[in-house]
């Protein structure tokens, strides 16, 4: 079997396997910005640069397509913006059409205060504490799916819960921690 047969194969099996837990990475991420119909197109990124990769990276792991995904999540987000620019200059905005913005359901729901607290996080501190609780990542995975060492990982995670942590504090909120 030649080299591309064996990427070939890998990538298709890599696709099967993780097709799903990259597409809810993408959802959880995105939810209340993007329509579904978007969300499969960065999803169809992420692995369409996984394709183009295949000689790099034969392995296709979940944390380096988690990595993938979020630089495809920015190119997104960076081209929405251009849009809405490229829109607004033009007068062919939502308002002009009637559509109107209103805020989430649900808002003031049990836990809703960690959702704050966690949206007052830089986006980078945020990434790093829901790749670890969402994605269930550990260190190791988190290094990979960051682009960075397992050190310097370990130390973006733990100044994140620490900053997360004065976030709750300055609200006044009390948080147990379970287990020993």
């Amino acid at each position: 079997m030649s080299t591309d047969e064996t990427q070939s194969q890998a990538f298709a099996a890599a696709y099967r396997e993780h097709y799903w837990a990259v597409s809810r990475y993408v959802a959880r991420r995105t939810a209340g910005r993007q329509a579904y119909d978007e969300v499969e197109e960065v999803v169809a990124e992420v692995f369409a640069v996984a394709w183009r990769r295949r000689a790099e990276h034969p392995s296709y792991s979940l944390p380096w397509l988690y990595g993938v995904a979020r630089n495809c999540m920015a190119n997104s987000v960076r081209g929405q913006g251009r849009r809405r620019r490229l829109l607004d200059r033009i007068g062919n905005h939502e308002t002009a059409h009637g559509t109107h913005l209103v805020p989430s359901p649900g808002t003031d729901a049990p836990g809703s205060w960690v959702h704050e607290a966690l949206g007052r996080l830089a986006a980078t501190d945020q990434e790093v504490l829901r790749l670890t609780a969402w994605e269930e990542l550990d260190v190791g995975e988190l290094a990979v799916a960051l682009g960075c060492g397992r050190s310097a990982a370990a130390m973006r995670l733990h100044r994140a819960r620490r900053r997360l942590r004065e976030q709750i504090d300055r609200m006044g909120m009390t948080v147990t921690q379970e287990g020993p």
